[in-house]
């Protein structure tokens, strides 16, 4: 999943980002409100973490104007202000969450997580299938006509991608935007050395593949009898 986080202090950005990432999230990170708005409308992130006191446009500011544009997207704001007038402001200005500044990563996570699997009211959005091969991200697993595979991180990440895309062609610089980070260098092997790797983990013992290469024009992970 990709988060965007808006957040000025850069060692607190830093370490928001590297813990999700550790989660396999893919974070853009933005240091101002106007960089922020920019980012928000070019994307769709799964989610946007957002603290209130951050420079050229402020946290409530910048929550208005992503609400006037994506009514849908999950936006958590950190702060700490955390007076039940600055909490009401934040919500009232469009805020799912709001987490009062210090606290701990674990919470964080928690708050996150909990506001992905509220976007949408269908059990099922927490399951993700095609074909023989199911994946359940709140318990992180991943099986094959039942059969446990145990991916990496970055295996997970990118899985989570193909299924959330299924059936349609994606190319090499999209999974390195969505799955790595957007400077990511896409003319290196990385992407096709871990789509490798995740072929042999999924196909391993099964006749059908699952994921193909289109030459010259990127991957599609189909059921295999859509194929």
């Amino acid at each position: 999943m990709k988060i965007l986080l808006v957040e000025d202090e850069k060692k607190v950005a830093s370490f928001i980002r590297n813990g999700l990432m550790e989660q396999s999230y893919s974070v853009d990170m933005a240091f101002d409100g106007i960089q922020g708005e920019r980012m928000a409308r070019a994307t769709n992130y799964d989610a946007i973490l957002l603290d209130v006191m951050i420079p050229l446009k402020s946290g409530f500011a910048l929550c208005r104007s992503i609400r006037s544009f994506d009514s849908r997207v999950p936006i958590m704001m950190l702060t700490a202000l955390d007076s039940t007038e600055d909490k009401l402001q934040g919500l009232d200005a469009g805020a799912d969450e709001y987490l009062a500044k210090p606290f701990e990563f674990r919470e964080l996570l928690a708050h996150l997580r909990s506001l992905l699997r509220r976007r949408t009211s269908q059990p099922s959005a927490t399951v993700l299938e095609v074909g023989d091969l199911r994946m359940n991200l709140d318990s992180r697993t991943v099986t094959r006509a039942g059969r446990p595979i145990v991916l990496t991180a970055r295996e997970f990440a990118l899985l989570e991608f193909f299924l959330r895309s299924r059936n349609r062609v994606i190319s090499r610089t999209e999974i390195a935007e969505r799955v790595w980070e957007t400077s990511f260098d896409s003319e290196s092997n990385v992407i096709d050395v871990y789509v490798s790797f995740l072929r042999k983990k999924l196909d391993r013992g099964f006749d059908q593949k699952l994921i193909h290469t289109l030459v010259g024009v990127g991957y599609i992970l189909k059921a295999p009898e859509t194929v």
